[in-house]
């Protein structure tokens, strides 16, 4: 492996409410927009959960108790924004939150503006031609045939 190339670990929530809705993030970042599952990057001392109890606190300021893991991408996957990057995502369920707390809103699909929106999605409706990303495409279609 050359000094550029590089693992990026990301760090997934399958939010899913009592109503059999599943939470979408939707953003913008850099003039790319993409739906993605809640969470992000793992910075260097993390644990995967502990990154997790991170990303939502500071993209939902939701307190949090992560649950089972539910799925790691076990292939190569090259990063979409960083071509030197290899990802590697973990997925956990979480079911132990607060809904009300989390704040959706109407928003443009795909995004237009900077920033991140979240949104229900009935888990019947759920598909990989929603998300953005390989590696959410093949979740969504695990959580389709759970």
């Amino acid at each position: 492996m050359s000094a550029q190339n590089r693992f990026n670990i990301r760090v997934y929530a399958i939010i899913i409410n009592e109503n059999d809705e599943v939470l979408f993030s939707d953003e913008r970042r850099n003039g790319h927009s993409f739906t993605k599952f809640p969470g992000g990057g793992l910075e260097f001392g993390e644990g995967t959960k502990e990154c997790l109890e991170r990303e939502l606190m500071e993209e939902l300021h939701l307190d949090s108790i992560i649950g089972d893991l539910f799925y790691v991408n076990d292939s190569y996957q090259e990063s979409a924004f960083r071509k030197t990057d290899q990802l590697i995502s973990f997925y956990y369920l979480l079911n132990e939150i607060d809904f009300e707390a989390i704040v959706c809103k109407v928003h443009p699909i795909p995004m237009t503006e900077e920033g991140e929106a979240f949104r229900w999605v009935n888990c019947s409706d759920i598909s990989p031609e929603l998300f953005t990303f390989p590696i959410d495409k093949v979740v969504a279609k695990l959580l389709r045939q759970s």
